[in-house]
């Protein structure tokens, strides 16, 4: 593992539909998008020791992501998530109990004192039981490294104190428009009109919230209105455009898609702006297919020909 890597802590599950599984979880999502990008990140998550554990380990291997941090849980199953599609879009019911619950503090720490970290990726959903979430602790107090927090506000799965230690764990935190608000509530008690993001409302309460959390950035995704970054100075204000697809497939996978890119222009030094743009065009991009992540690296040559060639 190279020094430098991109840690990626969390869920690695399959998203169980009638007509079969796809693999998912946002962590895994944003892990293998980076490694067909060229970049070299350590997953750290857990899966059983069954067909839906197998599917993924082959998708490790398929996208060349390294297996020091992929541990296997004997009794507990690979993570799952029914999925069920409606007329109003799709329905999710998270199994509780699964592997990445219980991902083991002594391998995952094993596994990144083989690389020097320049950011941890996380999210809330893995930290949902005890035991991942001390793990998770215990990784984040043994690196230097920068902190990026997706945060994944799902009822039921979520409390709003693992959101507020998870917040002041991060650096640079990502929402979308509805997690924005959930943020304004619980933090500033105040509701803001998102539709106009350069507002000084919204922006005094985003700055609110990067100086309750000493946060370095917030960065608020806007579907398909693209993405803002706010920045601690207060005067770093980015907006970037998305660029829409030819056809919107749905939606599934495209914050993951966003994170990738934001995280990956950061690791090759693109400026602020450009990374923004890049990580709208990719996530427009995804919004094209169906699923979460594309299926083979053959989607990614294009981006891959004109983002990477310098």
């Amino acid at each position: 593992m190279a020094t430098g890597s991109i840690v990626v802590f969390g869920e690695a599950l399959v998203d169980d539909f009638l007509t079969g599984q796809v693999v998912g979880g946002a962590p895994f999502n944003v892990a293998r998008n980076l490694a067909a990008f060229g970049s070299a990140p350590l997953m750290i998550t857990r899966t059983g020791d069954d067909q839906a554990g197998a599917l993924l380990c082959a998708q490790f291997e398929h996208f060349g992501l390294a297996q020091q941090g992929l541990q296997r849980d004997p009794t507990e199953p690979t993570g799952r998530v029914l999925v069920e599609r409606g007329e109003n879009g799709h329905r999710f019911t998270i199994l509780p109990d699964q592997a990445y619950d219980r991902i083991d503090s002594a391998a995952a720490l094993a596994a990144a004192a083989a690389c020097t970290p320049s950011t941890v990726y996380f999210g809330t959903l893995a930290q949902r039981h005890p035991t991942s979430r001390a793990t998770l602790r215990a990784l984040l107090r043994s690196c230097d490294a920068v902190r990026y927090l997706d945060l994944n506000v799902r009822e039921g799965q979520v409390s709003e104190r693992c959101v507020f230690e998870s917040l002041h764990e991060a650096d640079i935190v990502k929402v979308n428009e509805e997690e924005l608000q959930d943020l304004f509530g619980w933090y500033t008690h105040t509701r803001q009109d998102t539709g106009d993001m350069g507002g000084s409302g919204v922006r005094g309460a985003c700055a609110a919230l990067i100086r309750i959390f000493a946060l370095e950035a917030l960065i608020v995704t806007l579907g398909p209105r693209g993405s803002v970054y706010f920045g601690a100075d207060g005067a770093t204000v980015v907006h970037a455009d998305t660029v829409k697809p030819a056809r919107m497939v749905d939606t599934v996978g495209a914050g993951d898609a966003f994170s990738a890119i934001f995280l990956l222009g950061r690791e090759r030094g693109w400026p602020l702006e450009l990374t923004l743009a890049r990580a709208n065009e990719f996530a427009g991009a995804v919004c094209a297919i169906a699923g979460a992540v594309p299926a083979e690296r053959a989607f990614y040559a294009p981006y891959v020909a004109r983002w990477l060639a310098d």
